[in-house]
């Protein structure tokens, strides 16, 4: 096999895999409309303008291209969801990627936007959408220019407009860029913020946003990843598509590695049959654990996912075998932490992000994410004692009330309860908080409890009564 690993992507490996969304990333100049036109861009849309609406839809619908986002729900499903004769509708693009440990989105946006414009307005022809709004989040500065230099050339190329390619079909891309909120990573978050509004997500139902999303009308949201895939399933039918992965996971997907690996980076994986093993270990991908360390533990699907110890290495990235053992693939993002890492840091690291990015529409976030921090930090520094960490269980169980799922691990005798979880709070973000601490504690509550003095009992104030009354 030849291996290239190219300086402008730091660790991103080019062998003999199937590449679908990555397949440019070997050019430097892949961000233009040139290089793309070069390497077939914009067949697929010729292709898919050149049939019905509808079959293009049964097309994605075929593939059954998983969405890229962390749900993991179907695109072609979910395009049929909008209720008939009301329009007009709209295609929202979630291009907000702050999940903790994710950064392929970015990529995406960089290196090939033209691919992501090209799904755009694939998306928009099968699914009946009017107009399509791209969010793209603040701190993505480069990503915004790629991105909008590329909808000029597209504009001045007749691909995005009116009568696209001379077949009558036209739509508009609006791009519109974030304010850096990581709650605007949850869909209806995200709706109110293109509105205008501080980003706070919605109560579902009935505000599905493909019944009632942007503006009160139907609204496909969709991530950039997910709408990335379109080019290459319009061009190439279904059957190519799914003819990569298994039946259940088809295609491919990026994967962001962070942490202590010796070649962290982005790597686009066959779906459903790469391991975790052969990802952190595999010498095309990330090539083992840094300095010859052990693995201690990793995060398989970003920084809201249950951990998972070595034992799990073996799991394949396919959604449904990963939740029955006790996680996510999430947003497509693994965490690696070898034998050095100090758990309750690590921990307090994730929950005092979540803490930070409650939007603090629900009590348990707002407030139990905050005591969650306020805790862990008191541990973390030598000062706390055994009840607070009986008070860490207890506080996250306000947020996410009966069993939580952790990482099975034959070693420690536990058993993995299916993901997701219940909440009490109308977005994953409350959650979010408690995931890493309960991980943690679950599988190296050791570390936690050399960290913490025996309880102390406390002397009781007495309640006076004031007023009057002898």
């Amino acid at each position: 096999m030849t291996v290239e690993t190219y300086p402008w992507a730091p660790g991103f490996v080019a062998g003999d895999r199937p590449r679908i969304v990555t397949s440019r990333f070997e050019h430097e100049d892949s961000h233009t409309l040139e290089r793309y036109m070069a390497t077939g861009g914009y067949e697929g849309l010729r292709a898919a303008l050149a049939k019905p609406a509808a079959e293009v839809h049964e097309q994605v619908r075929g593939s059954t291209l998983l969405g890229r986002g962390g749900a993991g729900f179907p695109a072609g499903v979910k395009w049929g969801l909008t209720p008939e004769g009301v329009y007009p509708r709209y295609l929202v693009v979630n291009g907000d990627e702050s999940e903790p440990g994710t950064y392929k989105d970015r990529l995406l946006m960089e290196r090939d936007p033209h691919q992501l414009i090209e799904g755009c307005l694939i998306a928009c022809y099968a699914a009946g959408l009017s107009r399509c709004f791209l969010y793209i989040r603040g701190e993505m500065a480069l990503a915004q220019e790629r991105v909008a230099t590329a909808l000029n050339e597209a504009y001045a190329a007749g691909l995005v407009g009116r009568d696209i390619l001379g077949s009558g079909f036209g739509v508009d891309i609006v791009l519109h860029w974030g304010a850096g909120a990581y709650v605007v990573g949850e869909e209806t978050a995200l709706i109110e913020s293109l509105e205008g509004n501080r980003g706070m997500p919605r109560l579902k139902p009935p505000f599905f946003p493909a019944a009632i999303g942007l503006y009160g009308k139907p609204t496909i949201v969709n991530n950039v990843e997910t709408l990335s895939n379109l080019p290459f399933i319009a061009a190439n039918g279904a059957e190519a598509y799914t003819a990569i992965g298994t039946e259940t996971s088809p295609g491919t997907r990026m994967v962001a590695v962070s942490g202590h690996v010796r070649r962290p980076g982005v790597y686009e994986i066959v779906n459903g049959t790469t391991t975790f093993r052969d990802l952190l270990y595999g010498e095309e991908f990330c090539g083992g654990i840094r300095d010859g360390n052990e693995l201690k533990a990793f995060v398989p699907g970003g920084g809201s996912a249950p951990w998972f110890l070595p034992d799990q290495l073996d799991l394949p990235f396919e959604g449904r075998q990963v939740g029955a053992a006790g996680s996510m693939l999430g947003s497509g993002a693994i965490m690696v932490m070898d034998s050095t890492t100090d758990i309750p840091a690590a921990a307090l690291t994730l929950t005092r992000f979540y803490a930070h990015e409650s939007c603090g529409k629900c009590v348990p976030c707002r407030e139990g994410g905050t005591w969650l921090m306020r805790v862990l930090e008191r541990v973390v520094a030598g000062e706390g004692t055994t009840d607070d960490l009986d008070l860490l269980l207890e506080v996250g169980q306000s947020i996410c009330p009966g069993d939580m799922p952790h990482a099975s691990s034959e070693a420690l005798g536990l058993e993995a309860t299916p993901f997701p979880y219940k909440m009490t709070t109308i977005c994953f973000v409350g959650p979010s908080a408690y995931v890493p601490v309960h991980s943690a504690l679950t599988l190296f509550r050791s570390e936690f409890e050399e960290r913490v003095a025996p309880s102390r009992s406390r002397t009781r104030i007495p309640v006076v009564a004031v007023g009057g009354g002898q």
